[in-house]
């Protein structure tokens, strides 16, 4: 399992090419006001994503604790009623019928299993839909005034253009090899 695979870890990969390229468009690109714009929009993505990482966590060891006590009621149930102790079959033949009930009783091994898997589920949740009302938060603070949204994606384009400027060069010049980017 990868470090990527809960929202509330994930963070983009330093590249400080990339970097040094973005911070130059956001200095010439944009007006403080829409740096601002973005930076908000960054943070409201990282508070949602951490709370909903958070409750979705209380909530899964919520309903481990909610389980594991509903499993022992079950097999106090159970332990308490009259059980058969023999078949008798047609013929007259009786067979014993064994007790199941120590096979059947909670363990310490269950209950770990049960609170791992609740809560890395409840992480799990909590932090992606933490993730995406984030985005859709970011979303409306960024859209809220159409200049700066206007402003925000001519910058992202001039980017993403330079990007593309950059990445044809490294091609043409033969520079790293792909092999040698991956591995």
């Amino acid at each position: 399992m990868s470090q990527d695979s809960f929202a509330v870890t994930r963070r983009t990969r330093p590249d400080t090419d990339l970097s040094s390229l973005a911070d130059e468009h956001m200095r010439h690109d944009l007006l403080p006001s829409d740096r601002d714009a973005l930076r908000k929009g960054a943070s409201q993505i990282a508070t949602h994503t951490t709370v909903g990482s958070i409750l979705g966590l209380g909530l899964g060891v919520f309903m481990a604790v909610r389980l594991r006590r509903a499993r022992g009621q079950m097999f106090e149930a159970f332990k308490a009623r009259e059980k058969p102790v023999a078949v008798q079959f047609k013929d007259g033949r009786t067979e014993p019928v064994p007790d199941i009930t120590p096979l059947i009783e909670p363990t310490t091994w269950g209950d770990f299993a049960t609170y791992l898997f609740f809560s890395a589920g409840g992480l799990f949740i909590g932090g992606e839909t933490g993730l995406l009302t984030g985005s859709w938060a970011a979303n409306r603070t960024i859209t809220r005034d159409p200049d700066t949204k206007g402003r925000i994606e001519t910058a992202f384009r001039k980017f993403r253009a330079d990007v593309l400027r950059r990445e044809a060069e490294r091609l043409d010049t033969g520079g790293e090899s792909i092999l040698d980017k991956m591995f």
